[in-house]
């Protein structure tokens, strides 16, 4: 019992030392903004990241497609996540690729891409911001730990400056998600 009362209190302080820096709070409106903007103007949201953090980007990306908590419009937004796209890429140029060669084909200028990672130096990741920034994207960054070597390459970054396990840093992710997606549907969709 004491294992979980000792998770569930750590898990609580990082939520509470992250919401308590302002930083933290202005780059969630700066990127909620960012999406909002290229959805305005005809842009969609393309979302990756690895292991847990795909995850997460699949949940972003089906949340805007579908619904979070109003009716509404579909909006467009993909997770880098098919399985043919990847093995296909991974085969033939390695998995460091995956990613970019997707934004090759897909992204345009005035798109965003949201780049998941705990540690901010995947290596695919790395080359799929590489690629959005040569194709006039914007990015958000989503880390963890110091933000790694991506954290100066984004648009926006928000960062869990967590050193330890990925899973606390996902938790806050799954939040910071959560929000962004909440602030997106209630800047498009405003009800009276």
């Amino acid at each position: 019992m004491e294992l979980i009362r000792n998770t569930f209190k750590q898990a609580n302080t990082l939520l509470e030392n992250f919401i308590a820096d302002d930083k933290n709070i202005q780059q969630i409106c700066r990127a909620a903004d960012l999406m909002v903007a290229a959805l305005q103007n005809g842009g969609k949201i393309i979302s990756c990241g690895n292991g847990g953090s795909l995850c997460d980007a699949m949940h972003f990306a089906e949340e805007l497609t579908g619904r979070f908590r109003c009716d509404r419009r579909a909006l467009p937004a993909v997770a880098i996540s098919d399985p043919a796209h990847i093995t296909c890429v991974g085969n033939d140029y390695g998995f460091d690729c995956i990613f970019s060669k997707y934004i090759e084909a897909h992204g345009c200028e005035g798109d965003v891409l949201l780049a998941i990672s705990t540690s901010g130096n995947s290596q695919n990741i790395l080359k799929a911001v590489d690629e959005a920034i040569g194709r006039k994207m914007k990015v958000v960054g989503l880390f963890g730990k110091d933000g790694g070597r991506m954290k100066d390459k984004c648009d926006v970054n928000i960062i869990v400056p967590w050193h330890e396990y990925s899973d606390r840093i996902q938790e806050i992710h799954i939040k910071i998600i959560h929000i962004l997606i909440e602030c997106i549907e209630n800047q498009l969709f405003k009800r009276d």
